[in-house]
C-alpha cells in the first residue's frame, strides 16, 4: 500500500486534525502557565500530532483506546469534544470525567476512550484486558493502546504483550517513541534493539513507521487494523517521532542538546511536512491558512468557554467514584 492517499479530502482531514490537536495543546499550555487555570500538570505532545491523527483516522467510535499521560491528541482524534476535554483540564462541570480526572487521567467512554494513565506503562495491561473481553464477546472491535518509549522498560510491557500473544487478542500496541523518557534519552537506558525486537521475540508481528509522516502512519495503521478485524493476532507499531516541548509545560528541557528542538521544528514538523506534501499535489496555501485559523479560533473559544464554566458542586464529590454510588451516601 502506498503511504500517500489518492483521496485529497482525507489528506486534508489529517492535516486539519493535527492543527486542532496543536491548537488545543497550545491553549492548554497557556491556561496552565499564564492563567494558572489548570489544576495539575500538562504533558504536551506538540510535534507528535501525526501519530494521533494517523492511527485514529481508521478507528470506529466503538473501538477501544487506551492512552498515556500525554494523551490529549489521541483523545481528540478519537472523537472526544474539545470543550469537554478543556473543561476536564480546568476541573470544571461538563468535563469528560466531570472535572475530576484532569489531564493525565482523561477518558471518554462515549467514544471508546477508556482513559489516559499517569502511571507509565500501566495502560498496557488494562488494554490487554479490554482486548480479552472483546475476544470473549466475539465481535470485531479492536483495541489500540498507545504508550511511550519509556514504557517498554517497565514490567507491564512484557506482561501485556505476552498476554496478547498467548490469547491472540485483537490489539494494536503503538509505541509513540518521542526519544525521551521524561528527562533522559531513552536509548541510553534501553538494552537490545528496542520495541520491535522485543515484540517479535514474543511472537507479535511488528513494524516501524516515520511517526512524523501522518499519511505513512495512517496507511500502515489501516493495514494493521484491517488484519485485526479479520481475526489477525496482536501487532506492534513503532512510530518514531519527537517531543518538542519539555516533559511538562513547565519543564524548560535544559537536558536536551542546544538547538535540537529548533532543528526538529524546522526540519521534521508533522504539520509542515503534510502541508508540503499537499502543496506538491497542487493544494493552495490559502487552504492551509484557513485550516490553521479555524483550529486556532475553535480552541481559543473552547478555553474561554471552559474558563467561564463553574466548578462541580462539592456535594457531587463522591457521586461517581464507585459504581454502586457514593460511599458518603450509600451504606456498604
Amino acid at each position: 500500500m502506498s503511504n500517500r492517499y489518492d483521496n485529497l479530502e482525507h489528506s486534508l482531514a489529517l492535516l486539519e486534525m493535527m492543527e486542532r490537536i496543536r491548537a488545543f495543546e497550545e491553549q492548554a499550555c497557556l491556561a496552565a502557565e499564564r492563567d494558572k487555570l489548570v489544576l495539575g500538570a500538562i504533558h504536551p505532545s506538540i510535534g507528535q500530532e501525526a501519530v494521533a491523527a494517523g492511527v485514529m483516522t481508521h478507528l470506529r467510535e466503538s473501538d477501544i483506546l487506551l492512552s498515556t499521560h500525554r494523551g490529549h491528541g489521541h483523545t481528540l482524534a478519537k472523537g472526544s469534544s474539545s470543550l469537554a476535554m478543556m473543561r476536564e483540564l480546568l476541573g470544571r462541570q461538563g468535563g469528560c470525567c466531570g472535572g475530576k480526572g484532569g489531564s493525565m487521567h482523561i477518558a471518554d467512554f462515549g467514544v471508546g476512550m477508556l482513559g489516559a494513565n499517569g502511571v507509565v506503562g500501566a495502560n498496557i495491561s488494562i488494554a490487554a484486558g479490554a482486548a480479552h473481553g472483546i475476544r470473549l464477546l466475539g465481535d470485531d472491535r479492536i483495541v489500540v493502546d498507545i504508550f511511550g518509549d519509556g514504557a517498554i522498560n517497565r514490567g507491564p510491557f512484557l506482561e501485556g504483550l505476552n498476554w496478547a500473544a498467548v490469547f491472540d487478542l485483537p490489539i494494536l500496541f503503538v509505541c509513540e517513541d518521542n526519544q525521551y523518557s521524561a528527562t533522559t534519552r531513552t536509548q541510553t537506558m534501553t538494552g537490545g534493539d528496542g520495541p520491535v525486537a522485543r515484540a517479535k521475540s514474543l511472537g507479535l508481528r511488528a513494524s516501524e513507521v516515520d511517526g512524523n509522516d501522518v499519511e505513512a502512519v495512517a496507511a500502515v495503521s489501516q493495514e494493521i487494523i484491517t488484519r485485526l478485524r479479520a481475526g489477525g493476532g496482536p501487532e506492534l507499531l513503532h512510530a518514531k517521532t519527537y517531543r518538542r516541548t519539555g516533559h511538562t509545560s513547565f519543564d524548560p528541557a535544559a537536558y536536551r542538546p542546544e538547538g535540537e528542538s529548533a532543528a526538529q521544528e524546522r526540519e521534521n514538523d508533522p504539520i509542515s511536512r503534510q502541508q508540503q506534501a499537499l502543496k506538491e499535489r497542487g493544494v493552495a496555501g490559502q487552504i492551509f491558512e484557513k485550516l490553521h485559523q479555524s483550529a486556532q479560533q475553535e480552541m481559543t473559544e473552547v478555553l474561554a468557554e471552559a474558563a467561564a464554566t463553574g466548578f462541580p458542586d462539592d456535594a457531587s464529590a463522591f457521586d461517581d467514584v464507585q459504581d454502586i454510588g457514593s460511599p458518603a451516601k450509600e451504606p456498604f
